[in-house]
């Protein structure tokens, strides 16, 4: 049986922007940040023809899934025998384009996110470790018992691909591009002792830690 090159689906269109709260089409153009003829097209189940921004838009507007926009409004392009769209090239290409697209959306975003956050964090991860390390030497002062409810910050950290560069109270050779002097001046590859952690997030650098220098027994 044909289908209609003209299909109305004005009422889908209807349920999902009551569940959004968008009272009218005209509104729902305005939200999305599309003309009222692309919201023309959704009632007409033509979401195939029409650019990927503009899907998109119309996606978080709804605040429905893209997936569910296409199988929704592109019932029309559904090939019936299969129950899958039309396997032409074009529109193969252009499904996969979409897929890329989402994908590089949601990288950008989770980025931003982790990079607001660690902003707000900057102060506990450095302050945090040094803390840590003289409630361990003295495992009497009251302090210690807090250790363990910060494990969760800890974890969530790691989790976004970020490790110090070394323990506070480690004694290594000072290396200017990780390791900020406090006090007196050093050399690269004389002997340094970590005060506050840096940290680093995979190749890039994010604070370097703060050291000082080991002073050689004997001199003044």
């Amino acid at each position: 049986m044909n289908q209609s090159p003209l299909q109305d689906y004005t009422h889908q269109l209807q349920r999902l922007m009551q569940l959004a709260g968008v009272s009218s089409f005209k509104a729902l153009s305005r939200k999305a940040g599309v003309s009222e003829r692309q919201v023309m097209r959704l009632r007409r189940g033509q979401v195939m023809q029409m650019l990927l921004e503009n899907i998109l838009k119309l996606s978080q507007a709804l605040q429905v899934p893209v997936s569910e926009l296409l199988a929704t409004f592109g019932k029309s392009q559904i090939n019936w025998t299969t129950g899958s769209p039309e396997t032409s090239p074009a529109l193969q290409q252009e499904y996969k384009r979409l897929l890329e697209q989402m994908e590089e959306q949601r990288q950008s975003l989770m980025q931003e996110f982790v990079q607001s956050s660690l902003e707000v964090l900057e102060s506990w991860l450095i302050q945090w470790p040094t803390a840590a390390y003289a409630a361990g030497q003295n495992p009497q002062l009251p302090a210690v018992k807090l250790l363990p409810l910060l494990r969760p910050v800890e974890q969530l950290v790691q989790q976004w691909g970020v490790e110090a560069i070394a323990p506070v109270g480690a004694e290594l050779p000072y290396d200017p591009h990780q390791h900020q002097l406090m006090d007196l001046t050093a050399q690269p590859g004389d002997r340094i002792k970590v005060r506050y952690t840096g940290y680093r997030q995979g190749d890039r650098l994010l604070y370097r830690a703060k050291v000082s220098p080991i002073q050689p027994i004997g001199r003044s």
